[in-house]
């Protein structure tokens, strides 16, 4: 009896180690190995696309089509409320996030990068599953509470954003004109009211400004108006009118992130998360605009330490918030954000700093986790899992993505943040511990069995 026991006890830890040893290859040494790879890439530090962007893209695709079309077929918005932020906008920007990155993958694929299978080949389920998430009228359930009926003509700012880019990209993409009508209707109408509001602004939600989604969405119109061979350069012109003045954080002339549409006014302290996400689209409306607020972006919220670098999410020496949470600016740990940092990161691409882009890029290679199926964990697990699993995913993929439109006058060297070393360490550290033992353990087993 004792010895059967022994054998079952013997048969279990076998069984147990080989578990760890795996384990420890697929969430330590094989993330260690992809990551020594993946920050040797010249797209980090200098204007070119990152080579890992179309693994990373190739990888989700398929899973991503796969969820927006069983997203869609569910129903599930129709079950959420309005003060679900994650469960009501986060899959949309999923969408749009996706087609985004992959427009650039495929232009600069076209412009000679074709290591692999054209990008629209191989992921046009997921791009078709997109837009129709996109288009889906019972996602948009939560701006139609917002709204009313109306919603596609009335403000509603954020949403028609999205809506305008997904159509966009997707008849850029496909070449499919089928959505080619509500493109232009949405085009004409939402310049039209930002054109005939006081200030250029526009609600998101009623009584809710928020600047941060007024750019982007004057970047949407022009960018409409490029492949419909419709003129708006007037327009973006007079659009500059939303972020002058009052509009501005007056400590930083940064644009606030909170504005009222009615008066003008901004309210609340430029943000991280909001500047950096304007920033991104700037550069191609008003570049020499974007290069002031870059200027005064750098000067208050850049933070370069020997251990970590990033942009603060509140500026330097007014709110010196060491740590704090909102859905989103994301954690914000030692005054640097989270989402200040990863859009800091296509911010930083798009106008030419690979100075910044380079630090920010390797932190966000090493905290994302990659797995050898190609899952980015971390960002996999900041997402909503229930309703936006790729959420985190798509956004580092569209961040990784952008592509300089103002001459690189910084280089990216290779001096990195102590915690990129450190992560590599702890990945390499912890592999190690798990995987020697265990496998020790099992050969020496091995070799009893055949003596």
């Amino acid at each position: 009896m004792i010895d059967h026991v022994k054998k079952l006890t013997t048969k279990l830890l076998v069984i147990v180690n080989t578990a760890i040893a795996i384990a420890a290859f697929y969430f330590f040494l094989a993330p260690f190995g992809i990551l020594v790879k993946d920050l040797q890439d010249p797209g980090l530090s200098k204007g070119e696309l990152p080579s890992f962007t179309y693994r990373w893209h190739r990888n989700i695709s398929e899973d991503f089509g796969i969820w927006a079309k069983q997203r869609v077929a569910s129903k599930k918005a129709l079950e959420l409320y309005t003060g679900d932020i994650s469960g009501t906008e986060w899959p949309m920007f999923s969408a749009v996030y996706f087609l985004w990155a992959t427009e650039v993958l495929q232009e600069q694929w076209e412009k000679g990068a074709k290591k692999t299978e054209s990008p629209v080949i191989y992921s046009k389920p997921a791009i078709e599953a997109a837009v129709a998430l996109v288009v889906d009228p019972n996602n948009a359930k939560w701006v139609k509470d917002h709204w009313g009926d109306d919603y596609l003509n009335n403000e509603n700012i954020f949403y028609r954003m999205l809506l305008i880019s997904g159509l966009t990209s997707y008849q850029k993409l496909l070449g499919d004109e089928q959505y080619k009508s509500l493109l232009v209707e949405q085009v004409t109408s939402l310049s039209g009211e930002l054109n005939a509001s006081p200030f250029g602004l526009l609600d998101d939600y009623p009584g809710q400004c928020y600047p941060v989604d007024v750019l982007p969405a004057i970047s949407s119109i022009q960018r409409a108006g490029q492949l419909l061979g419709i003129d708006y350069s007037s327009f973006v012109k007079r659009s500059i009118r939303a972020f002058e003045g009052s509009r501005l954080d007056q400590l930083n002339d940064l644009p606030a992130y909170i504005a009222n549409s009615k008066t003008g006014n901004g309210y609340g302290p430029a943000r991280g998360v909001g500047v950096s996400y304007m920033l991104i689209w700037a550069p191609e409306l008003w570049p020499d605009t974007s290069r002031k607020w870059y200027g005064q972006y750098e000067a208050h919220f850049w933070e370069e330490g020997t251990f970590v670098t990033g942009f603060r999410e509140f500026q330097r020496g007014v709110f010196d918030t060491n740590f704090y949470f909102d859905v989103d600016s994301g954690p914000v740990v030692g005054g640097i954000g989270v989402a200040a940092s990863a859009f800091g990161l296509g911010a930083a691409r798009v106008n030419g700093r690979f100075d910044h882009a380079y630090p920010l890029g390797a932190e966000a290679l090493v905290a994302s986790w990659p797995l050898w199926d190609g899952t980015l964990l971390v960002p996999r697990m900041l997402s909503n899992l229930s309703d936006a699993p790729y959420l985190g995913e798509t956004a580092l993929l569209f961040n990784m993505t952008r592509m300089p439109l103002v001459e690189e006058k910084f280089r990216g060297d290779k001096r990195l943040p102590l915690i990129v070393y450190l992560g590599l360490f702890v990945y390499l550290l912890l592999g190690l511990v798990l995987i020697v033992p265990s496998t020790v353990y099992v050969v020496r087993f091995l070799k009893r069995l055949q003596s």
